[in-house]
């Protein structure tokens, strides 16, 4: 299906021009063998200084983002597929910001305790991602950073985390599972409205996103500018809706393809 996806040269110019801002994922779109590369990173900080929004939005727990809502040109991170969201304020501290009450995130943070040791005792092979201890509104099965487990285990996860009336997606280390009715469609009109006083609907086709895999297709389905890095691939065939366009280069580089091209028009 991916070979089809047209190329980020055929991007016309004049949507280009009319770019407010890039939501973006991270991992293997920003970063490249698990950090980000000093390309990405100067893309992010050229495209805020040409005055852009730029949020990254991940499947990783909001303790794993910190650093790096601290330390990226990013107006916030929404981490946790769209539950909660880093904010810089005064004086350079970080804010939470949660879509769900804190009675809500107790009892939910409970019930996925008791599943995620359910998925490890009944799916062999399967281990809860390293980053398990920063989550606070969803887990994460790892897949492919430290642990290499087959599509049919992938499968058995997802399945087993829906009879559990979770939802469930899979991104390209990990598979996330939480209780809500967010994602990160959710998290990115919640962080627009609530950061920037603005009704992304309405402005959706002046907003571009960048991702790179399976979890990233309900950006892809409503962002009319959306583009995959070219490690895309690797889903093909699994991709109930693909991007508008694709890069040439894989992961951070590709990443940096997508910033010139908004930044060429300015």
């Amino acid at each position: 299906m991916t070979q089809h996806i047209p190329p980020l040269r055929s991007w016309p110019e004049d949507a280009r021009r009319g770019v407010l801002g890039v939501f973006t994922d991270i991992d293997d779109t920003l970063t490249t063998e698990g950090a980000i590369t000093a390309d990405a990173l100067a893309a992010l900080g050229a495209l805020k200084s040409a005055g852009l929004h730029v949020i990254p939005i991940t499947g990783r727990p909001v303790g794993w983002s910190e650093p790096f809502a601290q330390a990226w040109p990013v107006d916030a991170i929404v981490a946790e597929n769209g539950a909660v969201a880093l904010v810089r304020v005064a004086g350079g501290r970080l804010r939470k910001l949660y879509q769900q009450p804190s009675a809500e995130r107790a009892e939910n943070f409970a019930r996925m305790q008791r599943v995620l040791a359910r998925i490890e005792r009944e799916v062999p092979g399967a281990r809860r991602a390293q980053d398990s201890a920063g989550r606070e509104t969803d887990i994460a099965i790892d897949h492919s950073e430290f642990t290499q487990l087959p599509q049919e285990r992938i499968d058995e996860v997802v399945a087993l985390m829906r009879s559990e009336g979770m939802n469930a997606t899979v991104s390209s280390i990990h598979i996330n599972g939480w209780y809500g009715a967010h994602h990160k469609l959710s998290g990115a009109r919640w962080i627009a409205r609530t950061l920037l006083d603005l009704d992304l609907d309405a402005q959706i086709g002046r907003w571009v996103y960048v991702g790179d895999s399976t979890n990233d297709v309900l950006m892809f389905e409503h962002f009319p500018h959306s583009v995959g890095v070219a490690n895309i691939r690797r889903f093909a065939g699994q991709l109930s809706h693909e991007p508008a366009y694709v890069t040439e280069g894989e992961r951070g580089a590709g990443f940096s393809e997508v910033a010139r091209a908004v930044l060429s028009l300015r």
